[in-house]
Formats: C-alpha cells, structure tokens, sequence
C-alpha cells in the first residue's frame, strides 16, 4: 500500500477577514504537523484607550472592527456603565438590542452567501454564482440590506455607530420609521425561509471532534447583552470573572494568543451559542434547526454555519417583538444621567463570532487607566489549531487527496468565520 505524502500551505487564506495560513506536512502517511498560523501584526487598541476620556472608548473601540462595530460599542458602553453604575433606560436597552440584531443578521448572511457558500458549490467566489444563482444573491443582498438598515436606523449607520452612547442613545428613531422597518422585517421572512430551503440542499461536512463550548447563559432569553459565562463541560462563571473564562496564553506560531478552559481550546460563536441556549430560541428558530439536523450539544465546527442560519430567523422574529414593545413604548426617555466616579467594569457581548469581553479601569476624572479586550476570533483561534491535526488525520484514513484535504481545511477555518485582524490584541 502506498504512503501518503503531503505538504500543504495555504499562505493568506482568502474568504476569511485578516491573514492567516493553514501549514500541514504528511509523511509516510503519518501526519508530522497541522498548524493554524495568525500572522497579523498585533494591534495595541488597549495601549491607545489609556489615557482617554471614558465617553470616548465607544468610539475608538468600535474601530477594532468593522462587521462587529456596533458589538464592540456595545460591550464598551456595558463597561464603561457597570463601572460607574450607570442604569440605562429599557427603551434605551430594547433599542440596543434592535441594532444589535441588525449587526447579527447582517453578519450572518455576509459569511453564510459571501464567504461558505462557494466553498458548498465548488466556486472560488460569489462572482460566479451571480449568473449560476442569480436568485440566490439576490436573496443574499436582500437580507444584507435588512441588516445594514437596522443598523442605520437605530445606530445612525451601519458601521462605527454614532447614537450609542453612554446612559443610552442619542437620539430615538421616528415610530413611523419603525413600523416600516417591522414590515420590511416581515416581507424578508419568506427570503429567509429561501435561504433555508437553499442550505437543506448543500452537503455540510461531516467532522466530529468534541470540544467545550462557551458563551453568554440565557435565563429567560437567548443572550445577547451580558451576563453569566457558561461552557458545555458545566462550567458557570460570573461576567466579572471572565479572565477565568478565558486562560488566554501566547504560542510561538500565532500572533494572537490562545485560550483554554476545561480542555486544551474551546469554541465560542453561533454554535456554542446555540449548543448552551437552545430552548431560548423562538419556535420557528428551534424548528429550523431540526429540519437542518442541528440539534444540541453538536460537535461538527460546519455547522457554525447552519447554526448561524438558525440565529438569523431568530433574531428577525425578536426584532419583530422588540418594535412592537418599542411602538408601545415612549422613545423620548432613552439616555440617563451620571455622575462621573472612579470604578472599574466588564462588558460581556455575544457578538456573530462569539463572546467579546472589555474591561475597563476608570479613573476619579473618569479617564481609562486601564483596559483590557478579548475578542472572540482570539478564543475560537485555538479550536481552529486543534481541529486541523485531526480533521487531516481522518481524511488521510479515508484515502483523500491533498487537494481534498487542502479544501476541507480552507473550509474548516472559514465555518469559524474568523476575524483575524481583532483577535491580535
């Protein structure tokens, strides 16, 4: 029987935000090395909120990233008022959590038609699909809109919003545009049923390698904005002991760091959300799932891709619920008043790729003396790391070629849907 020899490397993966290789060598059929190598420059964000007036952290954080700005702003703010005890009004949190779901959604549908889906249709990139699948992208730019323009509306744009800020928002959203945005919602279901229908048809990978999972725990919702930490493995921590949580560690392949918990990695993102708060997801959600074959605790890192699909629907049907309280509601008490003290806070957001942690120490003047980010690409980075020795492991046993397994691995990685440019802090 003939050995297998190998050598793959994968420099600058594409259809991934950031840069990041994939380095695998076989030998005799026995694999030497699989490795996930981060190769970003570190970028110092914590380094430059020294010094700065806490008002102001929002803004600069929300430059860390420009899928999850608002994720970002949002978990600064959570610091920034757990810090000095600042209560913001419920109208003022549902809104949040409307641009919050705008951000998800189009997140979401950004990595499931723009970045995985070639790789299920054996393209290279969208570009082809726009005359192979025509009705496909137009489903895809559809929904993207939906997202951008609930970020629009309540964030004032899409990316590095300008209403969010500390005690609340800036300004309210007019009630007429609100209701038009709640039917848009509405005529956009059906596209998402499409796009269900669409995936049912595509072969997700079938890889099992069982790790820990860990996000936010929902108590009566599935989470979104703060809270405990929980992991599959039965872990249970408060949101202030999120450095327990996390056990970051440097490796001298990757210029991100690593984390840990109850095993060597963990994975963070839609599908641990969905392994640790599955019964909070609304029906139609929890019925899409099971007719795509998702059910909890599932250990197949392809199907972040199906549980991201399963979390669009959700949030579009909470963002539903959310307006109608919101058109209830009066939207001129949406930001408190605070007085400035010294204090120290976390902020615990689950953003699309995962739970997102800042940490704050605010001076008596109420500048940051300190502060700290972990992003979720950072704690989903070593999961990446471990799985690839083991997906090539079981490949070669099936007899694949390198050209199979280099696309596998190409896959692999993107399911993560990694950010890699933030996970370098």
């Amino acid at each position: 029987m003939k050995k297998t020899n190998m050598k793959i490397n994968v420099h600058h993966l594409t259809r991934v935000e950031g840069h990041g290789n994939i380095h695998v060598t076989v030998r005799n059929g026995k694999l030497i090395d699989a490795e996930w190598q981060v190769v970003e420059t570190p970028r110092f964000f914590e380094a430059i909120l020294r010094g700065k007036p806490h008002d102001l952290a929002p803004t600069l954080t929300s430059r860390i990233c420009g899928i999850c700005s608002i994720g970002h702003t949002l978990a600064s703010l959570r610091a920034v008022e757990r810090a000095m005890q600042v209560k913001v009004p419920k109208t003022a949190q549902l809104l949040r959590l409307l641009a919050k779901h705008g951000e998800t959604l189009q997140s979401h549908i950004l990595h499931l038609f723009f970045l995985a889906a070639p790789d299920l249709l054996n393209v290279e990139s969208v570009i082809p699909l726009t005359k192979s699948h025509p009705e496909v992208v137009g489903i895809a730019v559809r929904l993207k809109g939906l997202g951008n323009n609930m970020c629009d509306l309540i964030a004032g744009r899409t990316t590095h919003p300008v209403s969010l800020v500390v005690g609340g928002l800036s300004k309210s959203p007019d009630k007429k545009l609100l209701e038009a945005l709640k039917n848009t919602i509405q005529e956009r279901l059906c596209d998402l049923e499409a796009t269900v229908e669409f995936f049912k048809k595509l072969a997700i990978p079938d890889f099992v390698r069982e790790t820990e999972f860990v996000s936010l725990k929902g108590k009566t919702n599935y989470p979104w904005i703060g809270g405990d930490l929980v992991s599959t493995d039965g872990v249970v921590k408060t949101e202030d002991d999120y450095l327990a949580m996390t056990n970051e560690y440097n490796v001298d392949f990757s210029t991100s760091k690593f984390t840990k918990l109850s095993r060597k990695s963990f994975a963070a993102g839609a599908l641990a959300r969905f392994n640790n708060n599955h019964k909070y997801l609304c029906q139609q959600a929890k019925k899409t799932a099971n007719t795509l074959g998702l059910l909890p605790v599932n250990h197949n890192p392809y199907m972040n891709n199906i549980a991201q699909l399963v979390e669009s629907l959700h949030v579009m049907v909470e963002s539903i619920e959310i307006i109608d309280k919101l058109l209830d509601s009066n939207l001129q008490n949406i930001c408190s008043r605070y007085e400035i003290k010294a204090g120290e806070g976390v902020g615990a957001i689950e953003v699309p790729r995962g739970i997102l942690y800042h940490h704050y120490k605010i001076g008596k003047k109420g500048t940051i003396a300190k502060a700290n980010c972990i992003i979720p690409t950072t704690q989903n980075n070593g999961n990446i790391h471990y799985d690839l020795p083991e997906l090539v492991t079981q490949q070669i046993k099936l007899g694949k070629s390198d050209k199979e397994i280099t696309k596998l691995c190409e896959m692999l990685v993107r399911a993560y849907d990694p950010c890699i440019s933030c996970s370098v802090h």
